[in-house]
């Protein structure tokens, strides 16, 4: 049980980092499309709800630990 306990810990702190991150790929997505460079900015929009859609996973996983 200890070991779940542990891996709880971990999908919190992936959940919390991939939030940040997830913003930080919009903010460069608009620096981008300010360059230009509409391809790159769009990949990272994609990335950014990659991240959101991960994030309901990472929401789903401390109920199925328990």
């Amino acid at each position: 049980m200890e070991e779940i306990a542990k891996i709880g810990n971990v999908i919190k702190y992936w959940k919390e980092h991939n939030e940040e991150l997830a913003e930080d790929y919009m903010k460069w997505a608009a620096k981008a499309a300010n360059a230009g460079n509409e391809e790159l900015s769009r990949i990272l929009v994609r990335l950014y709800l990659e991240s959101k859609r991960m994030n309901r996973l990472f929401q789903s996983a401390p109920k199925a630990s328990s």
